[in-house]
C-alpha cells in the first residue's frame, strides 16, 4: 500500500473537519412527524338495567343513522306506561266532569221535585186562607189557622231549597276544585311521558352513521344501567395524533393544512390541525422512530375530511407533513 504525500494529509483532514462542521450546522429536522391514528369511540348504553333482548348489529358492521342497535326487556316499563295512561284518562275525565253541571237526567229529577214543591205551596196557601175564614166565623179554632200558616211556610222553604238546587246543578265545579283537578290531570300527563321515555330507553339506535367497533353483551345477558352494550366509531371521530419537537411547534397553528401518509393508505390524506397541546411531553413509547425517540415534543392533532377518515384505522402508525412543504427547516 502506498503512503500519501506528507503535504496532502493536513489539507485533507482540514477539509474533512470543515465538512463535518458545516454538516452539523445545516442539519435539518426530519421531513415528517411520527404519530398514529386515534379513534374517539362512542359507548352506547341504556340508563336502565335489564336483560338484553336483541342485538341487531355485529362488530365490523357499518350502520346508518337511526339504525336499531340493541333492545333490553321492557315488560315492566310497558306495564307502567299502561298504568300511567289509565290514570291520565281518569284524571282528565274528573276534570271534564267538574267543568260541566250535573247530567240532564239528574237535573230533570230536581226540576220535577221543584214543581211538586210549588204545587204543595199553592195548596198550603189556599188552605191557610180557608182556615183563617173559618176561624173568623168561629167554626174552627185559631190553632187550626196557625197550623195552616206553618205548613205554608214549610212549603215555601222547600220551594226555595229546590230552586237553589236547580241553579247549583247547572253550575260547573268550584274554581279551586277545577284548578286542582286540572293540575292532577297535568301531573298524570307528565307521569305518562316519563313512562314512555323509560320504555324508549330500552331500545337504542345509532345517533349517526358509524362503524360498530365492539359488542360487549349478547342476547340473554343482564346489563347494568349505564353499562355500554357496544361501541361505535363515527368517521368524524377519527383523527391523527402526532408529536412535534419543541423547536418546530411554533411554526404550527390550528387550522393549518397537513397531509397524512401511512402504509397501505394510498395517496396522502389531507387534514387540518385541530389541536396543539399547551404543555410538552416526552415522546410516548408508541413512537418507534429512532430519530424522534427521547425528545421533548408537543402533541398535535389533525382531523381529515369525512370522506377520507375511514382510510385510517385507530392505532395505525402515521407520518404527517405540512401540506405546503415536505419538511421544516431548522438550524
Amino acid at each position: 500500500m502506498k503512503s500519501l504525500p506528507a503535504t496532502f494529509l493536513p489539507s485533507t483532514l482540514t477539509s474533512l473537519l470543515l465538512a463535518g462542521l458545516l454538516t452539523g450546522c445545516t442539519q435539518q429536522t426530519p421531513a415528517y412527524w411520527s404519530g398514529y391514528a386515534e379513534g374517539e369511540y362512542v359507548y352506547v348504553s341504556s340508563p336502565l338495567a335489564g336483560r338484553v333482548e336483541a342485538v341487531s348489529v355485529q362488530a365490523g358492521q357499518t350502520v346508518a343513522k337511526d339504525a336499531p342497535l340493541f333492545s333490553i326487556d321492557a315488560e315492566s316499563e310497558q306495564i307502567a306506561q299502561q298504568e300511567a295512561a289509565a290514570r291520565l284518562n281518569s284524571a282528565q275525565a274528573q276534570a271534564s266532569n267538574l267543568d260541566t253541571g250535573k247530567r240532564r237526567d239528574e237535573l230533570a229529577v230536581t226540576q220535577a221535585q221543584l214543581a211538586q214543591a210549588r204545587a204543595a205551596e199553592a195548596l198550603a196557601s189556599h188552605d191557610l186562607q180557608r182556615q183563617q175564614q173559618l176561624a173568623a166565623q168561629g167554626f174552627v179554632s185559631k190553632a187550626r189557622a196557625e197550623d195552616a200558616a206553618t205548613t205554608l211556610s214549610q212549603s215555601r222553604a222547600r220551594v226555595a231549597e229546590l230552586a237553589a238546587a236547580v241553579q247549583v246543578a247547572q253550575l260547573p265545579g268550584r274554581q279551586d276544585e277545577r284548578t286542582a283537578q286540572r293540575a292532577a290531570a297535568q301531573a298524570a300527563q307528565e307521569v305518562l311521558k316519563q313512562s314512555q321515555w323509560r320504555t324508549r330507553q330500552k331500545q337504542q339506535s345509532a345517533m349517526q352513521a358509524a362503524l360498530v367497533a365492539e359488542v360487549y353483551y349478547r342476547m340473554g345477558e343482564y346489563v347494568q344501567a349505564g353499562q355500554p352494550v357496544l361501541s361505535l366509531l363515527p368517521p368524524a371521530n377519527i383523527k391523527a395524533r402526532f408529536f412535534v419537537p419543541e423547536q418546530d411547534v411554533g411554526t404550527l397553528r390550528a387550522g393549518q393544512a397537513v397531509t397524512i401518509s401511512c402504509d397501505g393508505c394510498g395517496a396522502a390524506i389531507p387534514a387540518q390541525i385541530s389541536r396543539i397541546a399547551t404543555q410538552p411531553e416526552f415522546t410516548p413509547p408508541v413512537i418507534y422512530s429512532n430519530g424522534q425517540r427521547s425528545k421533548l415534543v408537543f402533541m398535535v392533532e389533525a382531523r381529515p375530511q369525512l370522506k377520507d377518515a375511514t382510510r385510517l384505522k385507530p392505532g395505525q402508525p402515521l407520518d404527517v407533513r405540512l401540506a405546503a412543504t415536505a419538511s421544516v427547516q431548522g438550524n
